[in-house]
């Protein structure tokens, strides 16, 4: 009787990565050829499929050349751009699968909204009933269709800001690239935006590319931040990311407020220039005697209740700023090097009990909350 065979066993499959959205591959742009002026300088990126991914930075940064180098708008003097895999680097704005809201909306006055909502499709030949079908559906998700027959003029800047998201979207991009598009509007509204568009992202699933330059903006949007800095990625990562564990000098002082103090870094603990010598609670990856800052976002701070364990110091009150919910107290440890304090004002929190200027007192944090930057 033959002997039976036995099957070789099965190989498992090997997990092939998805095509990014968005790819961009050493991209630079130089403002005249021959001159070593970047406005961006050699960025690699890679931007998933239906993320909201954020370019961050203050003006001049290059984050809107990037943009527009991604849509078509600005030709790059180097490197590639990729949409879905394909290299579009040479293409037209029109013949790249993306949509552009900028801050100005742009808007039609003289047309209404269903028919500046509807104004690409008609140039594209789509027809009448589809049309109508694909108007309604992007209105009624902006939640603007019983305005339909509206025009600009009477609309405020939150439902202008919504026919141009719907205007863009209506045309189903596969990349939907946004100029800071509401920088233009009040904080409260902008805030009440800041949600919506989020969600709306996270209905339709495509790609957002969002400029901006409010770091709060960003945290609160973001799936992936990329801080940007005199034409560089200076850190990519989650909110959670670049804020919590900024990874330079520039990104722990741009994300919010955050505490950096000079000083010398030897053996796990930071010595401050005239002033005592506190744990990092690591060991960070620079040399001793280096000159280093060291980084303590003012929330994490304390200034009662210390517990065992933490990094303390002491200090004068040199200012007490009441802000409502908060007060924020700004303490000299040295001459010279001031830290500010951030407290949340509780219903235990009574005016008699805030300290005032001059006084001297005690701060502390948990030294797993301080980074050390080169």
């Amino acid at each position: 009787m033959p002997p039976t065979s036995v099957p070789p066993p099965a190989v498992p499959p090997v997990a092939v990565p998805p095509t990014p959205a968005v790819r961009l591959d050493r991209v630079s742009k130089r403002y005249a050829a021959g001159q070593d002026t970047y406005a961006v300088r050699e960025v690699e990126l890679d931007i998933a499929q239906g993320e909201f991914f954020s370019l961050l930075g203050p003006s001049g940064c290059g984050k809107t050349t990037l943009l527009r180098m991604i849509g078509g708008f600005t030709d790059p003097t180097g490197g590639s751009v990729l949409l879905d895999g394909q290299d579009v680097t040479g293409l037209p704005p029109d013949q790249r699968n993306v949509n552009t809201v900028f801050q100005s909306y742009a808007l039609f006055e003289h047309l209404s909204l269903a028919d500046n909502v509807a104004f690409g499709l008609k140039r594209k030949g789509v027809p009448r009933a589809e049309i109508r079908t694909r108007v309604a559906d992007m209105l009624d998700l902006v939640q603007l269709a019983h305005l339909a027959g509206r025009r600009p003029a009477t609309l405020s800047g939150g439902q202008k800001q919504r026919v141009a998201l719907a205007r863009a979207l209506v045309n189903r991009p596969q990349v939907l690239l946004l100029d800071e598009p509401l920088a233009a509007l009040d904080l409260k509204l902008r805030r009440h935006m800041q949600v919506e568009l989020k969600q709306i992202q996270r209905e339709i699933g495509i790609t957002f590319v969002f400029v901006t330059h409010d770091q709060d903006e960003a945290l609160t949007m973001s799936d992936r931040i990329a801080v940007m800095n005199d034409g560089r990625v200076e850190q990519c990562g989650t909110p959670e990311d670049v804020y919590e564990r900024p990874a330079t000098t520039f990104t722990a002082s741009f994300m919010g407020t955050s505490n950096l103090v000079p000083g010398t870094y030897r053996d796990g603990r930071v010595t401050l220039d005239d002033g005592p010598e506190l744990p990092v609670g690591h060991r960070a990856s620079v040399p001793d005697g280096s000159r280093v800052n060291l980084s303590i976002r003012p929330e994490k701070i304390w200034l009662s209740d210390l517990e065992p364990g933490m990094a303390r110091a002491a200090g004068i009150v040199r200012e007490t700023v009441y802000s409502g919910p908060t007060t924020t107290y700004l303490i000299e440890l040295a001459p010279g090097v001031t830290v500010s304090v951030l407290e949340q004002n509780t219903d235990r929190s009574r005016m008699e009990d805030r300290w005032s200027g001059g006084e001297r007192v005690e701060i502390g944090w948990k030294p797993e909350h301080c980074l050390v930057l080169d």
